[in-house]
């Protein structure tokens, strides 16, 4: 398990990790892998919005650029006209709501931080495909998630050779977390990638060893809802793979995982009950 004393600031209050938190995915993309989750009318952001916070979701994470494996590539003023649209919106009707803003360029993150008062950016990239993204995170003092990739998400899956991954995955954080730190970036949470410049199998390593990466001491955010590590084993699809999350996204919470980034809030609420009613609150009674 995670240390109790980890926390990222949100703007001027701190949002305490002890408990692990939902972080639901709003899409506002045409060709997300997961044909549910996209949102691109008023009203289907605004029930896509009200759904993540009813059932128990933290952080609502808005996404405009399909960052699946081989995605079409989108200009910088269409995702910036997607994630304005949908921010607009959730700003308006849900004012206090944290939101997160899933993007690699340094531009729109400043951009959506100055205008919505985005409370976290999201960076696929980890700061290697726009280097001037430590600048603006720097600037904004922003928590940021930090995740491994490697090349771009039409290329990662060309670069899938590792010596050892889990040592190749924790270099890069040990030197991205030091670059970060020396700009005066501390409120940092790193994701390993689940499906990202990785292999079936090599993600299920990950998953297997996810533990270790609470050496670093920051928050471990996971992405595993539906994802082709999980259906593609099964042989099924994204639509029937919601158990599948359930149990990776289990053993994830049992590794250190702090926040679940899922397509379905209420089902990882739940899991995160039964989770802490079986190993951090196992002095539960009968009712």
């Amino acid at each position: 398990m995670q240390s109790n004393s980890i926390s990222i600031r949100i703007k001027n209050r701190l949002l305490q990790l002890s408990s692990p938190l939902v972080m639901g995915i709003l899409n506002v993309t045409p060709d997300s892998f997961y044909a549910e989750s996209r949102t691109d009318t008023t009203d289907a952001i605004i029930n896509r919005a009200q759904t993540i916070l009813e059932e128990g979701g933290t952080i609502i994470d808005i996404g405009g650029y399909s960052t699946r494996p081989f995605a079409m590539e989108v200009c910088e003023k269409e995702e910036l006209d997607r994630l304005s649209l949908a921010l607009a919106i959730i700003r308006e009707r849900f004012p206090d709501a944290i939101i997160s803003v899933d993007t690699y360029r340094a531009n729109i993150a400043d951009y959506v931080i100055r205008n919505f008062e985005v409370d976290i950016i999201n960076d696929v990239s980890g700061g290697t495909l726009d280097r001037h993204m430590d600048e603006v995170i720097a600037f904004h003092q922003v928590p940021y998630i930090l995740m491994h990739m490697k090349g771009t998400p039409q290329t990662m899956q060309q670069f899938t050779n590792y010596k050892n991954l889990f040592h190749e995955v924790s270099l890069f954080f040990t030197k991205r977390i030091q670059e970060l730190s020396e700009l005066g970036v501390n409120d940092i949470i790193i994701d390993p990638g689940f499906g990202f410049a990785k292999t079936t199998k090599q993600n299920f390593d990950l998953l297997r060893h996810l533990s270790q990466f609470t050496l670093f001491e920051k928050p471990i955010l996971v992405g595993l809802s539906r994802k082709s590590m999980l259906f593609k084993t099964l042989n099924t699809d994204p639509s029937h793979s919601l158990p599948a999350t359930i149990a990776a996204n289990t053993i994830a919470l049992m590794s250190g995982a702090s926040i679940l980034r899922v397509h379905d809030v209420k089902e990882a609420v739940q899991t995160i009950k039964t989770y802490e009613n079986t190993f951090a609150n196992p002095t539960i009674t009968d009712q």
